[in-house]
């Protein structure tokens, strides 16, 4: 993934559903050889603060992306509990509503990832579902926040330039678009990263 262009590696820890998931030990074996300059992203699904710095502990990512809600203060509780570690959180764009989600949790965080996941659902939907959201309510978000935006959701080498033109996000993530049988696969890898690098280009004079 670094090869093909990646800035940032996303390490999937225990989710209630979706693709991904890889073991703790695998998470900190890939951060710990990871060069200099590139993320190391954990995502996490606990919402109790002491769990999440014991994940961190244990896995010495330097981005943790929070892909459900935690309870008030737990933002400020990380940050005093981690310093230097990155705070990226998710909001899973469902409806108008998420633009104010994304706006009052803004000034807690270094940056905010906007997915297609349902948290209210039976069985928590927090990533890697495939499904495409509104993305004008992706670029009203991003125009309302000081913090950079991660865009997500159902992205595909066929559609992250339509992405990229509708949100202009500061970067893009994907997961289930990029796979194959289960599992990574190359081909679609770098037809993804040249879709982004031919959205991404200057515009002719």
């Amino acid at each position: 993934a670094i090869a093909a262009g990646a800035h940032a590696l996303g390490l999937v820890s225990a989710m209630p559903s979706g693709p991904g998931v890889i073991d703790e030990a695998t998470i900190a074996a890939i951060a710990a050889a990871v060069p200099p300059g590139v993320a190391t992203v954990l995502l996490t699904a606990e919402t109790d603060v002491g769990a999440i710095v014991a994940q961190q502990n244990r896995t010495r990512v330097n981005t943790l992306q929070i892909v459900d809600r935690l309870p008030p203060g737990g933002h400020a509780q990380l940050r005093a509990a981690l310093p230097g570690i990155g705070l990226v959180q998710v909001i899973h764009v469902t409806g108008p509503a998420s633009v104010a989600e994304a706006r009052g949790i803004a000034g807690e965080v270094d940056a905010l990832l906007l997915d297609s996941g349902r948290p209210e659902a039976a069985v928590k939907q927090l990533g890697g579902t495939g499904r495409v959201h509104d993305w004008q309510l992706s670029r009203r978000i991003r125009e309302s926040v000081p913090v950079p935006i991660f865009l997500a959701g159902g992205l595909r080498p066929d559609n992250v330039g339509q992405a990229i033109a509708a949100v202009r996000p500061f970067a893009v993530d994907s997961c289930s678009g990029l796979r194959r049988d289960g599992t990574l696969a190359w081909d679609r890898v770098d037809a993804f990263f040249a879709a982004v690098r031919q959205a991404d280009a200057p515009l002719p004079a």
